[in-house]
């Protein structure tokens, strides 16, 4: 049996295309349908790993969870990580095919196209249902030739499509009809109902907009998605304005993150946030001034993020406020830059041979190599931690994504951070701590997932800074998922929507 297929595509970007998608998955998964999330080509440098060790992009791993499932690389089998100067790093199939720029990427729209199908075939042939996401606007005129994430895939399948726009920014009612005046009449005809999402304020008010924008178009709205507020359900891969802004209005303990021009995983600090902690993206040396905890994160392009902090000042800023005892932890491409030196013999970080001085806030080297490390991983606070803030014996999950391998330098013996099972059962060491235990570092995504390794170290900074601690209490990514599902079907005629894929 092949499964059916729905589409969510947008007027434009960040207009909650993912949200939505995430939401639908969530309600067909509390209706007993077997259901998948698709997006064909993601371009982010927020990854995830599946169990087999495949990357794929952040949302559509945030979306299978919302569906009840593992993530799997079928479910994004394309990931652009921009690296910088118009390259990005091609993630196909789970697994990294090489650094090209746009025009020698789209010169083999053949090869990823066949990706793409081949991905959404075995996808059908395994649940009822496969909900795809669109990217940016479908009618980008100028890449309509290269298409092989909107219209294309939804005529491959022939699937219905829902448009969705985004009321807070403003001209819903332009950029639905716009949309719909630019589509071929192949793809037009796909189209069988609008979504106005993120509506504030009293839903009566908006009439007779939903009405007027039926007439005109002869496509029904579908509903109004009101905005859900303090919805913990990453809505986007990009770092946005607004995110950051978010994010930063909380304290009274604050964490400076360093907003690196190619930053990766943001969402790793979700947790601190969560938690009561500020959290500020900071680009300037100033910025660092009363902050707690200063964490540099990764980066998909360590060196030249590196080689930015220092055109900024940003590096002796850090250095000085290691010194004073602020707390400053690196996380992956952050940890990197905390030890002494960074070679890149091979061009493997940035395209060409390389190396850089590190900040030396710990006694470790990292040689860059092609061999890249994509895992999930058990971890537990090592003993040798004790001087940091961190509690030994403390466990959580995590995640690896990264080139290079970082060791003692000169000889050094550092104390690891962290003791790590990559699935094997066999625990190595990952990390490093300074002497003093103010300086850590780490290659461990979502390390700050786990409140047994979050509340410890939180109340650790609070006690060196006299602040109470802040409380960390078990969150559930399901309890959130269900809340989006709620508010969603409350607002979308579902039973239209099951009768277009045929689940009425």
């Amino acid at each position: 049996m092949t499964g059916a297929t729905l589409m969510v595509q947008g007027t434009g970007s960040s207009v909650g295309k993912s949200t939505l998608t995430a939401a639908l998955c969530r309600i067909f998964m509390q209706d007993g349908v077997r259901v998948a999330p698709f997006k064909a080509q993601n371009m982010s440098n927020n990854a995830y790993v599946t169990p087999g060790g495949l990357e794929l992009g952040r949302s559509q791993a945030v979306q299978a969870a919302a569906a009840g499932i593992e993530p799997s690389s079928d479910m994004n089998p394309i990931l652009l990580k921009p690296e910088g100067d118009g390259r990005s790093q091609v993630v196909l199939n789970g697994k990294a095919a090489g650094s090209f720029r746009a025009r020698a990427y789209y010169e083999g729209r053949d090869t990823l196209w066949q990706s793409v199908t081949s991905a959404l075939d075995r996808l059908r042939a395994q649940y009822d249902l496969v909900v795809m996401e669109g990217a940016g606007s479908p009618v980008e005129v100028n890449l309509r030739d290269r298409d092989i994430v909107n219209m294309e895939v939804a005529l491959y399948c022939n699937a219905p499509v829902l448009l969705a726009a985004d009321i807070d920014r403003g001209g819903v009612f332009a950029s639905l009809l716009g949309t719909l005046e630019l589509l071929r009449a192949d793809e037009r005809a796909l189209v069988k109902g609008l979504i106005i999402n993120r509506f504030r304020g009293d839903r009566s008010l908006l009439e007779p907009l939903p009405q007027m924008i039926a007439e005109r178009t002869g496509v029904p709205v579908l509903g109004v998605v009101p905005m859900v507020p303090d919805l913990q359900v990453q809505e986007e891969d990009g770092m946005s304005i607004e995110r950051e802004k978010a994010l930063g209005m909380i304290g009274p303990m604050t964490a400076a993150v360093i907003r690196l021009p190619r930053i990766s995983n943001f969402d790793d600090f979700d947790p601190l946030a969560r938690a009561g902690v500020g959290v500020r993206f900071v680009r300037d040396p100033s910025e660092l001034a009363g902050a707690h905890i200063v964490i540099i994160p990764g980066t998909k392009h360590t060196i030249a993020d590196l080689r930015w902090m220092r055109s900024r000042g940003l590096d002796t800023a850090i250095a000085a406020a290691a010194e004073k005892g602020t707390f400053v932890v690196g996380i992956c491409g952050g940890y990197q830059m905390l030890g002494e030196r960074l070679d890149d013999p091979d061009g493997a970080d940035g395209g060409e041979p390389d190396s850089e001085p590190g900040l030396g806030l710990l006694p470790v080297r990292t040689v860059f190599s092609r061999d890249k490390v994509t895992r999930r991983v058990e971890l537990r606070i090592a003993a040798s931690a004790g001087e940091s803030p961190m509690a030994p014996g403390a466990s959580g999950s995590g995640y690896e994504i990264h080139s290079g391998e970082t060791k003692p330098a000169h000889g050094a013996v550092p104390h690891a951070l962290l003791e790590i099972d990559r699935g094997d059962g066999v625990k190595i060491a990952d990390g490093a701590v300074s002497p003093g235990g103010d300086v850590m570092g780490c290659y461990v995504h979502g390390l700050f997932d786990s409140p047994a390794v979050l509340g410890p170290f939180l109340a650790s900074v609070a006690r060196r800074y006299g602040l109470e601690p802040p409380v960390v209490r078990p969150f559930s990514m399901d309890a959130e998922f269900d809340r989006l599902a709620a508010v969603v079907r409350d607002s979308l005629d579902m039973d239209a929507i099951r009768g277009f894929v045929g689940l009425g």
